[in-house]
């Protein structure tokens, strides 16, 4: 049995990472070219780390299931990237990033990765401005900040609403660099299928090539995993259809421990789920909430109303609007945490007023900020008395120049314009906290494999704060890992290439072959969709917003069932060696039949309601989520032992030296 280990330095914390780096082993450059590191993922977290272990001299194999790294996942985040450089001068510094971080995850993170993270965030707005990311300015040319949830101050660089896709171009450039002069060798449409532990250490995969099945063997001196989340478990996510877990999943069930499965967000500025056709739901940036007003009617008869398409929203006067974010949370009003709001917005749903014909939205309105802005401009222009229509046209300009992007985005999924008419929003599965465990040098329980980026647990708690996840994934890429990699591969100089025609090698090969086979020649009756649609529906409706111990046992019951009839019943179309979507599919949706199980067994263990994981029996008189410190300040790391239900839980015991453990409030 592996016992955790988390290897924090010791030392007072604003010392540990600089203490850290000056004591620990390095690989001179001579002997970085005789070793060899698999990178599996080309997101930021991925994208970033290939692209620096390359830099730094190492051979590095990098692995993408899509057609190009600039597909990654990555590319879809909208609303900025944190760091504190405190250029808006409104008080920011390190220790308060470190802090509204720990406080944001409801205090289940690790206190030395998240001040490590905080330390190294201007470094990453450095780096990505010398590659040409072209964040949003203000009138001086200064780079501009704005607000995200959780936070008092403006600490979030933007690039419009497409700040992942510009940071991960930069994070492309300079894989392309590293290509062209051969330190990485890229394997577009491959798809990691297991790894290879030989001797304790993890020195390899196996991978299918995608385009024509072909299961390929790859080796290394360490193997970096940067896949993203879970997110998909749901089904219904704001996550891309292929985002997947297997990876993760896969280095679980060969060591690696899992740790806090049922720590996921639920986002609150998303698009509502219209029907039962939909594949996935539409993320609208939580950017917005620093102009947009969140409300419901004040009435529950205005709210049927405009249920049954009988009132607008427009015609319900502004006294008898229930603006709820700003009457509940008046410190932090419309910019309260992700998971405060989520539950903000179900309780006035629930209640009865929901705006839409489902009943499950609530209204993004820019109202005041158009005529705010508007208002602004005209005093700017010297444009005396202006008329309503000047001053909607002007404030208009303003909002369409910060998120005209995001707001054509909802008027084609929606077919209405959000500059007349309020937005509609309701919270979504979005990001995964939870993931595999890790230690101060980012590595798993398996020596020599690593977790960076949304893969693993390290740094968000029990709940992710906005614009935080691309700051980690850059941080664990260009800033963290090379430094820690090098101090295990100091041992590796001497080994000489890993061969893969061992024992090891030949059976985890065997294992992955004969899964496929399974696969391709079960005859079975339904569809990947149709279990994967299944589990997703038990997952929202008993492991979602809201848990309680009743609907958790349920829930892994019937995901058990569904799994069991999953490998007697699904049939998957097609051939082995060929493109098969199928295929790629089956695979990914039974990891997600495991994952699921075990998510909810850890939301059963946890008796505690905090962040995105609210238990139902655990709130408070005014219906918040009541932590229980004395019982649950762990990590909850759970080992693989041949079933999810037979996962052995490992406890990291969770340290709060620098900042007080105390109820999380945002009033």
């Amino acid at each position: 049995m592996t016992k955790l280990n988390s290897k924090v330095p010791k030392g007072p914390i604003k010392d540990k990472w600089t203490t850290y780096k000056d004591n620990i082993n390095l690989v001179n450059p001579a002997n970085k070219r005789n070793i060899d590191i698999i990178v599996v993922g080309t997101g930021l977290a991925g994208g970033s780390a290939a692209a620096t272990l390359a830099e730094l001299g190492y051979n590095v194999k990098a692995f993408a299931y899509q057609d190009s790294p600039r597909r990654a996942h990555s590319i879809a985040a909208q609303g900025g990237i944190n760091a504190a450089k405190n250029y808006m001068g409104d008080g920011d510094s390190n220790y308060r990033l470190f802090y509204d971080t720990v406080k944001g995850g409801d205090y289940r993170s690790r206190e030395a990765n998240v001040h490590r993270l905080a330390e190294v965030s201007g470094n990453i707005i450095d780096q990505c401005v010398a590659q040409g990311v072209p964040f949003a300015r203000d009138y001086g040319g200064l780079l501009d900040n704005r607000s995200f949830g959780g936070v008092l101050v403006s600490r979030t660089f933007y690039a419009k609403g497409q700040t992942g896709q510009q940071l991960l171009l930069g994070a492309y450039s300079a894989m392309n660099r590293q290509i062209a002069r051969g330190k990485i060798e890229m394997f577009n449409r491959h798809e990691m299928l297991d790894v290879v532990i030989v001797d304790g250490k993890a020195r390899g995969i196996i991978a299918r090539n995608l385009i024509t099945g072909e299961i390929e063997r790859h080796s290394a001196h360490a193997v970096v995993i940067g896949t993203g989340g879970y997110g998909n478990v749901y089904f219904l996510s704001t996550n891309a259809m292929g985002s997947n877990a297997t990876a993760a999943w896969k280095i679980h069930k060969k060591g690696a421990y899992f740790a806090n499965p049922c720590f996921t967000q639920i986002h609150p500025t998303c698009i509502p789920r219209s029907g039962d056709y939909q594949s996935k739901l539409t993320l609208m940036s939580e950017s917005l909430r620093n102009d947009g007003r969140i409300w419901v009617p004040a009435k529950l008869e205005d709210a049927k109303a405009i249920q049954e398409g009988k009132l607008k929203p427009t015609a319900i006067a502004e006294e008898d609007r229930d603006y709820f974010l700003e009457r509940r949370y008046p410190a932090f009003g419309n910019l309260v945490p992700r998971d405060v709001a989520s539950r903000a917005a179900k309780e006035r749903c629930d209640a009865g007023f929901g705006v839409n014909a489902t009943g499950e939205a609530v209204y993004l309105d820019f109202a005041s900020a158009i005529e705010r802005y508007g208002s602004e401009q005209a005093k700017l222009k010297h444009i005396e008395n202006p008329s309503k229509a000047k001053v909607t046209e002007l404030g208009e300009a303003i909002i369409e120049a910060k998120y005209g992007n995001l707001f054509q985005m909802y008027e084609k999924i929606i077919d209405e314009n959000p500059y007349k008419t309020p937005m509609m929003i309701y919270p979504a599965t979005h990001y995964t906290m939870g993931g595999v465990w890790v230690d101060y040098n980012l590595m798993t329980t398996v020596p020599g494999l690593y977790c960076i980026g949304e893969a693993n647990f390290s740094d968000h708690g029990a709940n992710r704060l906005g614009a935080s996840a691309l700051m980690q994934g850059l941080a664990d890429g260009y800033f963290v890992l090379p430094y820690t990699i090098g101090d295990y591969l100091a041992d590796d100089i001497q080994t000489g290439k890993i061969p893969t025609d061992s024992p090891e090698f030949e059976a985890v090969e065997k294992e992955v072959k004969d899964r496929l086979e399974f696969f391709v020649n079960n005859k079975g009756i339904n569809s990947v969709d149709h279990y994967h649609k299944k589990l997703g529906k038990v997952m929202w409706d008993k492991v979602g917003m809201a848990r309680n111990a009743k609907g958790l046992k349920e829930a892994i019951k019937e995901i058990q069932e569904i799994r069991e009839d999953f490998w007697k019943n699904v049939k998957v179309p097609g051939e082995m060696n060929e493109l098969n979507p199928e295929l790629e599919k089956a695979g990914r949706v039974a990891d997600f039949l495991e994952l699921g199980e075990l998510f909810a067994k850890d939301a059963l263990e946890r008796e505690e309601s905090c962040g995105g994981h609210f238990r139902e029996e655990h709130v408070t008189e005014d219906g918040e989520a009541k932590r229980d410190d004395k019982n649950y300040a762990y990590v909850a790391a759970w080992e693989y032992t041949g079933k999810p239900s037979e996962a052995i839980l490992h406890k990291e015991q969770l340290e709060f030296k620098d900042i007080e453990l105390k109820t999380r409030s945002y009033k």
